[in-house]
């Protein structure tokens, strides 16, 4: 049997490793900007609504969340099965990732904001959001500086190599993602029910 994902033709290896093209840059300029037209919409860049999630009011950041969560491992875990895309699995790395979410998770409180809410919301004028994205642009300064340090020392701890759920536990990946999908959309649908806003 081939292995999902196998037989997608890879382009050269100097194309990727060279800056993107054109067409990648204006791909992504695309997707961002519908990303965050349908964060605006989605009412996830209004202060209170974050706030009101931090405090367990509000849960349209999580009905979003969930909801972009089941479509896109369907989605990808679909076309990996069918050798239509390539996983690109980066490396579990225990300690780095539970630093870097500890951080993430602080700034959030203190900010009410995460990185693409931060900057949809000052994209539509919440001049509360520019203090904390001018933090995240000197935090991506200090990681930047510090990285060959921290490649050295923070990313070696609790190195678990390349894995997703599934193979952690021997089960397909296409029936986990689809079993886990349908266990989150009822998930959804007893959250709109006990928090219909």
């Amino acid at each position: 049997m081939i292995e999902p994902g196998k037989v997608v033709k890879k382009g050269s290896e100097s194309q990727e490793l060279g800056a993107p093209g054109g067409v990648k840059l204006l791909t992504a300029i695309v997707c961002g900007l519908a990303f965050g037209f349908l964060l605006q919409k989605g009412g996830v860049a209004k202060y209170n609504v974050l706030i009101g999630q931090l405090l367990l009011q509000d849960f349209t950041v999580v009905k979003i969340m969930v909801s972009a969560i089941v479509v896109g491992m369907v989605g990808i875990f679909t076309l990996n099965r069918f050798a239509k895309v390539n996983l690109h699995l980066q490396p579990t790395r225990l300690g780095a990732q539970t630093i870097g979410g500890l951080l993430f998770g602080i700034g959030f409180a203190l900010f009410a904001y995460c990185p693409g809410t931060g900057a949809v919301a000052l994209g539509q004028g919440s001049w509360d959001a520019l203090f904390g994205m001018a933090g995240l642009v000197a935090g991506c300064w200090l990681y930047a500086e510090l990285s060959g340090w921290l490649k050295k020392t923070v990313e070696t701890w609790g190195e678990c190599g390349r894995m997703v759920i599934p193979d952690l536990f021997k089960i397909p990946r296409l029936p986990f993602a689809y079993v886990t999908a349908i266990l989150l959309v009822i998930g959804l649908f007893i959250l709109q029910r006990a928090f219909p806003r």
